[in-house]
């Protein structure tokens, strides 16, 4: 198909996926149980990390992390005690452990007596080089600079300087940044513009986007995603990701 047939086709898919339906199988539900910004941006931040494997677990465990911090993770990073991580001891999701959960939660304490919002990690120090690319980097490097942070904890939070596609951030930078009138995505960061944002390319969106010719590389890394979201800025300028629905429930809802 050309490209406006290959425009207008995906049009209609974001139309059939972005909507309130689309919300309660998917990992984005977690963060729509909370309404205070902070608790939507960790409670995000926890699914989107934990969103590989069946949607279905991903969010049941989600939650059970979720109610080990009462479920008021702001409040509960603030002010638990010791006592208090006693039960994250136990818990696991595939390779996420309690050595992960802790890790996680010290650094959401140290950031969160600092600063209002986890946009504020995101935000790369020299405004003129803030890409996405750039703000990733950045964000990692300030995850683990805390002196105590586990080796095997990095794992779990990707960067393009490792070459990864970053998919799962990619998507929690989307649930953030962007906005509309769908009621899906939260558009609660202002300071990243959505025509920024990288599509998050996970293997049903890799498949789709191949089948489709958005994506010609052999490789599935970062610069994969780059040329994905080079296309579909093609299509939509200022809001390219949104056609992760498109791309996504082709992939995962219709097994195009």
């Amino acid at each position: 198909m050309n490209q406006t047939e290959l425009r207008d086709f995906l049009e209609l898919k974001v139309r059939e996926y972005n909507n309130p339906g689309f919300i309660p199988e998917d990992p984005i539900s977690i963060p729509h149980l909370f309404e205070k910004k902070q608790d939507i941006e960790i409670s995000g931040f926890i699914a989107a990390v934990f969103a590989w494997g069946q949607r279905k677990t991903i969010i049941n465990k989600s939650k059970e992390f979720l109610s080990l911090m009462d479920n008021d993770p702001h409040n509960f990073v603030l002010n638990h005690s010791d006592k208090d991580l006693k039960p994250f001891l136990d818990f696991k999701h595939r390779t996420f452990n309690s050595t992960d959960a802790l890790y996680f939660i010290h650094f959401f304490r140290w950031f969160y007596e600092k600063h209002d919002s986890l946009e504020e990690a995101f935000i790369t120090s020299d405004k003129d080089q803030q890409t996405i690319e750039n703000c990733l980097v950045d964000f990692f490097e300030l995850f683990f600079s805390l002196t105590d942070h586990p080796e095997r904890t990095k794992k779990h939070v990707p960067t393009p300087a490792r070459k990864s596609a970053c998919k799962r951030i990619n998507m929690y930078l989307r649930w953030m940044v962007r906005h509309d009138n769908e009621g899906v995505d939260f558009g609660l960061w202002k300071k990243i513009k959505p025509s920024q944002l990288v599509c998050p390319c996970d293997l049903h969106v890799d498949r789709v986007a191949r089948k489709l010719g958005l994506i010609r590389r052999k490789r599935t890394d970062w610069l994969t995603a780059l040329e994905l979201t080079e296309e579909l800025r093609n299509l939509d300028p200022n809001d390219p990701v949104k056609y992760d629905f498109a791309l996504f429930g082709l992939g995962v809802i219709e097994k195009f």
